[in-house]
């Protein structure tokens, strides 16, 4: 297998964020300063496993594994090390030398170019919007659909100019001397019987779309204005290409997930303009699927995100009967997943009722109209009825009842017997016994749990929280300063007479000097990756870097650790030296030497509390 250079393995550590790989294992939620989930290492009935962004490390505080990205896809899914860091390379869309020797002259990753004209094409779409003549009229029409300045900016809005005298997307990949069998595979271009490349979207305001780890992958394009008799599409989308898959896509997710993980939920819309509008009155966990059916591989991806889906669709019929298709797939494909509907008022979508309403008029009535699947079916079920005739009427119940059946809950159902009940003056008891007639149909148990929580090497974990004496607080501490304090390292590596009295403490501190000469910018993760051949200091360093310390170090703090070290833990050693020494001259019965060890102990405890007690 090639060699991965050191400096490839960094750069590809510090493009991804380690919480969309692990993300991609387990729901991960926000809990403090760091994201919290069920270990995938352990049966872990209570969140014990967290990934901290900032420093880019995942540490377990009930089994104790711990580590880098590397890491844990080397213990979560049995990879070497280097497969690991082949695993991550892909996952962030960066070549890597291939293992291949007889496939040398082949690009280790050949998508990369189409995500880097993407990419450019974006940013190219978003200057002529926001910074040239042509692009006027098309900024004028978002910011009077109530767009802002920072929305449009966020999610990079675009245009593709009408074709006058050139086309703008074609000049911009010749001066980028791309391949022509690359240009046509980028879903871009459209081409004319002579096979010449033409700008596939003209005059069209552009909604960049993206996967889930934020890069460009193609395009939605708005008709700005109607084409006469052309028949041209309201919305133009990319076609499928080598890094686009509709069914796979949800617009904003790279996002919404950020915000799934803070909220617990995701929000299901149906348009971009409702997930743009709805974003900027504050409701950030919201997405799209692309202007087509919902799939049963987005709803898979939701799942692995987030165990509650809100449905958002549009007040219309379409949007209503758009919602019950999405609840039928859900109920078959993710039936663990749980749902609430928010129902808009008919007629309007989210960035209508935004637009005429306001941002918190809006996340206001998000919030106070979610109800559960069977409420929206039984509202459903009597659209268009007539409730006071008695045929309809009683076709409603026994649908309604059909519906009611499929909860597995009795209090669930008694709530719902209960309002058919109450609101059309019928007996409880009839409406019970009428249920029981029916047998509901039952979907059938999941084979695994949506998030595995065991692997094949793991086993059940017990274990007891370990106490920490002061002598192992103050290895601890200075070596948190050491590593987050630069303006501190000078002062500790002055005590020369320093030694960690723990073997462990002791070469993780020379094995961060080390580090600190090479690196003068201290990153936990990159340490890690350094200790790699020893999983006990990763671990030690992984406990170090989730201590609870003041954010303010001044001498007096760094002093009393080292008085400790230096004093302190001197005399516990010759305390349990003389124990040991008295332990054997009592099983000999020597009684001068008892008397004198009994001394010279009580002498040793008397230094001990007298250091203690300076130090307090």
């Amino acid at each position: 297998m090639a060699r991965i250079p050191n400096a490839l393995i960094d750069e590809i550590r510090q493009a991804v964020d380690i919480a969309d790989v692990i993300g991609q294992d387990i729901q991960l939620r926000k809990s403090g300063h760091n994201l919290m989930g069920h270990c995938p290492f352990h049966q872990d009935d209570t969140p014990s496993f967290s990934v901290n962004e900032e420093k880019q490390f995942f540490y377990c505080f009930s089994c104790h594994r711990t580590g880098n990205v590397f890491g844990y896809l080397q213990q979560r899914h049995d990879l070497s090390f280097p497969e690991a860091v082949r695993q991550v390379a892909k996952f962030a869309n960066i070549a890597v030398p291939v293992a291949d020797d007889q496939a040398t002259n082949r690009p280790a990753s050949p998508n990369r170019p189409l995500y880097e004209f993407h990419t450019q094409t974006a940013e190219l779409y978003h200057h002529l919007l926001v910074n040239t003549a042509a692009g006027q009229g098309a900024l004028k029409y978002l910011l009077d659909r109530g767009m802002t300045r920072e929305l449009i900016d966020q999610f990079q809005l675009g245009f593709a100019p009408a074709v006058a005298d050139q086309e703008v997307l074609v000049n911009f990949a010749k001066e980028q001397g791309l391949e022509y069998d690359t240009l046509r595979s980028t879903g871009l271009f459209r081409l004319d019987q002579d096979g010449q490349l033409h700008d596939r979207f003209v005059d069209r305001v552009m909604y960049p779309i993206k996967n889930e780890r934020g890069q460009v992958i193609a395009f939605s394009g708005r008709l700005l204005q109607a084409k006469g008799n052309e028949q041209a599409p309201k919305y133009l989308n990319s076609p499928e290409t080598p890094i686009f898959n509709k069914r796979f896509v949800l617009f904003n997710l790279d996002e919404a997930k950020k915000a799934a993980r803070q909220t617990g939920q995701l929000t299901l819309m149906e348009g971009f303009m409702d997930v743009i509008s709805a974003y900027g009155a504050g409701l950030k966990t919201g997405i799209a699927s692309m202007g087509t059916s919902f799939t049963s591989e987005q709803i898979q991806i939701i799942q692995r995100l987030t165990s509650q889906l809100v449905i958002c669709y549009d007040g219309d019929s379409a949007g209503q009967n758009a919602i019950r298709r999405a609840l039928q797939l859900l109920r078959s494909t993710a039936p663990d997943l749980s749902l609430q509907v928010v129902q808009m008022p008919a007629g309007l979508d989210p960035d209508e009722y935004v637009q005429a309403n306001g941002g918190a008029a809006f996340v206001r009535y998000y919030e106070q109209h979610q109800v559960d699947p069977v409420a929206f079916e039984l509202a459903y079920l009597r659209q268009g009825l007539n409730l006071n005739n008695q045929s309809e009427l009683l076709s409603y119940l026994e649908a309604a009842l059909q519906v009611i059946a499929q909860l597995q809950q009795p209090m669930a159902q008694g709530v719902y017997l209960n309002q058919l009940a109450s609101e059309f003056n019928l007996d409880l008891g009839t409406l019970q016994a009428q249920l029981q007639q029916i047998k509901p149909v039952v979907t059938p148990p999941r084979t695994a749990p949506p998030q595995a929580r065991t692997s094949p090497t793991a086993s059940p974990v017990v274990t007891t929280p370990k106490i920490i004496n002061r002598v192992e607080r103050a290895e601890q501490l200075l070596l948190y300063w050491f590593l987050n304090y630069p303006e501190w390292r000078g002062h500790l590596l002055a005590q020369t007479n320093l030694v960690m009295p723990d073997t462990n403490y002791q070469t993780l501190y020379l094995a961060a000097q080390g580090y600190v000469v090479e690196h003068p910018q201290y990153q936990v993760a990159d340490f890690m990756a350094s200790l790699q051949a020893h999983p006990n200091l990763v671990q030690t360093l992984s406990q170090i870097e989730q201590l609870d310390v003041q954010m303010q170090v001044d001498d007096e703090m760094i002093n009393d650790c080292l008085q400790v070290l230096l004093q302190e833990s001197p005399l516990d050693e010759q305390i349990k030296q003389v124990q040991q020494a008295l332990k054997e001259a009592s099983a000999t019965k020597d009684q001068m030497q008892i008397a004198q060890l009994t001394q010279q102990l009580v002498d040793l405890y008397q230094q001990q509390q007298q250091v203690k007690g300076r130090g307090e």
